[in-house]
């Protein structure tokens, strides 16, 4: 995204938008828990919900796409949740699927609204005008920008939390967490360091299983980076998060690394 275009949605995301998709009976797109706390840590989790707004019906899509990784990221929300409370730390959460928008990815780019997901294509976003699609970006992706600009200002640190399917088009993925970086990767390995002192049977790694790029990623390229913060994208394999026990025990690993490497 090119500095202007990255200003332009700055600006934005600081009036208010006449809605076009969203109605009163749509979830607000975002949700933000410890708004008040004076953590020096922030959270996100872009990709925590599967809700669709009631204009777009169900993109074409099953129940069994949305309910998948493909709908969103399978257990980051109730880690993400956990870990604000261990830590008392800000946590940003947009609720609609990654299918409508996915808030990771800069709003002018092809994968902002995906016309297919893991080989299933989405036949309500391979029909959308622009308008509509800005109407995704102006009324979901504006709002949790917004959210994330005013709630990161004075902090220190931001970690995201995502997850991530054990296999992916027939490949194994053998680490349990990856931490990703760009610019930070002595946060990136501090972080997969001190699980793996805790954890030692663990299989960890950075920048698995993806790596941080511009022009498909948002929050650290657009948010953690420009401001010069502590950060790193944390990813769970989502076989980790299945059940309530696997949360806490995740939880506890990331709050404790967090906590020694931002020194809180």
């Amino acid at each position: 995204m090119t500095l202007n275009i990255y200003f332009f949605y700055l600006d934005v995301m600081n009036h208010v938008v006449a809605r076009t998709l969203l109605s009163a009976k749509d979830p607000d797109p975002v949700e933000v828990a410890h708004a008040d706390s004076a953590s020096p840590v922030f959270l996100l989790c872009e990709h925590a919900g599967r809700d669709i707004p009631e204009a777009l019906g169900d993109l074409g899509i099953a129940k069994t796409i949305l309910d998948s990784h493909r709908g969103w990221d399978i257990g980051a929300e109730a880690l993400a949740r956990k870990l604000a409370e261990r830590l008392g730390a800000p946590l940003v959460i947009q609720r609609y699927s990654r299918l409508v928008i996915d808030c990771n990815r800069p709003p002018d780019s092809p994968l902002s609204v995906p016309l297919e997901s893991d080989h299933a294509p989405v036949p309500g976003n391979q029909a959308a005008s622009a308008a509509e699609r800005s109407a995704r970006v102006e009324e979901i992706f504006a709002p949790m920008n917004a959210a994330v600009g005013k709630l990161i200002e004075g902090r220190h640190a931001a970690f995201s939390v995502h997850s991530f399917m054990p296999k992916l088009d027939g490949v194994t993925r053998p680490w349990q967490a990856g931490f990703l970086s760009r610019t930070d990767l002595a946060t990136a390995r501090a972080l997969c360091g001190h699980v793996a002192v805790a954890r030692p049977d663990l299989t960890l790694a950075v920048n698995k299983p993806y790596r941080i790029e511009a022009k498909s990623d948002w929050f650290i390229p657009a948010h953690a980076e420009p401001r010069g913060l502590t950060h790193s994208l944390i990813e769970v394999r989502n076989d980790q998060l299945g059940e309530e026990a696997g949360i806490a025990l995740w939880a506890d690993l990331l709050a404790d690394a967090i906590r020694s490497v931002v020194g809180i």
